[in-house]
């Protein structure tokens, strides 16, 4: 049985960078190593999603580390760190007052820099020197661009290697995300129902959803635990019972009004040297589903990466959504990478 251990933080970087960055550190006592090659794991998590998403993929990641340990080739980690996007989950809370002036657009570069703030020691909070860790960074959806774009800051984080998972790193021209699309998903942010009496009943709803049928029970129970707070909030002052979501559905829809897609496609575009200069595995679900149809996962592989990754897998039955709906695959696909033993290998190189 796995017992994770937990400890919530906040990176305070203000008033050089306006947001507060929540983080929480996981690590199981039993099976953590302090060995200078024991791994670090820097988790970045999707639009509409919460650091704590990740924690089955922790759960199962430790496991199978402790299985390992049974055998010739051991996988150490040390710990795990998950950020919250900053307009996301308690991140959101922290920071809901300032995101009232300014974020009607939230650029995944605002993201990008959150992670470059806390991996490069900026601000208070965080006493751990990043730079002296083996540093692994896993982004799922937005999170996999905010990891690519933080490499394009100064000073470069020392992250060794990179684990992408259904990227949402768009090339220009006919690839671009139609603006009916984006229009869909702005739409859909900010007609969500958003408040409820009870988070019993929150849960009710949430289970009754198509959309959220197809989650794994842990992932959805999670979502109800983390990503709701109780009423009143900035968002809804005059709301004195039940709950609301931490990330308002404004804040989510801020996400997709990107302009132009720029961040996503300044992360198409720099795809290439990161996967020329450390070693880059992507992850994708082979569904082809609306998010991510298959022609633009082919042409990222191909052109954006210009074919330089490492690896490539795809996890059967999954598709965009594969944190939320196949936690366990998930990690298993995250550990033949970290173990070195990535399924469906382009090219091979070892962490």
């Amino acid at each position: 049985m796995i017992l994770l251990h937990s400890q919530a933080l906040v990176c305070d970087a203000r008033p050089d960078f306006p947001l507060r960055i929540a983080v929480k550190r996981y690590w199981e006592p039993r099976i953590s190593s302090e060995d200078p090659d024991a791994l670090t794991l820097i988790l970045a998590h999707g639009a509409g999603h919460h650091k704590e998403h990740w924690e089955p993929v922790i759960e199962s990641l430790y496991r199978l580390s402790q299985r390992s340990a049974r055998g010739m080739h051991r996988v150490k980690i040390r710990d795990v760190w998950s950020m919250d996007c900053p307009n996301h989950g308690d991140a959101a809370v922290l920071n809901e007052h300032t995101l009232k002036w300014g974020y009607h657009y939230f650029s995944i570069e605002d993201y990008a820099r959150a992670v470059h703030i806390l991996l490069s020691g900026h601000g208070s909070g965080i006493d751990v020197d990043f730079s002296t860790r083996r540093l692994v960074g896993i982004g799922h959806s937005m999170g996999a661009v905010a990891l690519t774009l933080c490499m394009t800051y100064w000073p470069k984080p020392k992250i060794q290697s990179f684990v992408l998972i259904e990227p949402m790193t768009t090339p220009s021209g006919d690839f671009e995300l139609p603006q009916n699309f984006k229009a869909a998903l702005i739409a859909g942010a900010e007609k969500r129902r958003d408040v409820f009496p009870s988070r019993e009943e929150a849960f009710a709803w949430l289970r009754s959803r198509a959309n959220f049928k197809a989650w794994n029970p842990r992932v959805l129970q999670i979502y109800m635990t983390h990503g709701m707070r109780d009423l009143p909030t900035a968002e809804y002052p005059d709301k004195t019972e039940g709950v609301t979501l931490k990330c308002t559905k404004d804040q989510e829809a801020a996400c997709y009004r990107d302009q132009d897609n720029a961040a996503r496609v300044r992360g198409y575009n720099y795809l290439s040297v990161l996967s020329a200069t450390n070693p880059v595995h992507m992850i994708y679900g082979d569904v082809d589903d609306y998010i991510r149809p298959r022609r633009i996962k082919d042409h990222v592989l191909s052109a954006g990466t210009q074919g330089l990754q490492t690896s490539t897998t795809f996890v059967e039955g999954a598709g965009h959504l594969i944190l939320q709906t196949h936690p366990d695959k998930l990690a298993d696909a995250i550990w033949s990478v970290l173990d070195g033993r990535p399924l469906d290998v382009r090219e091979r190189s070892f962490l």
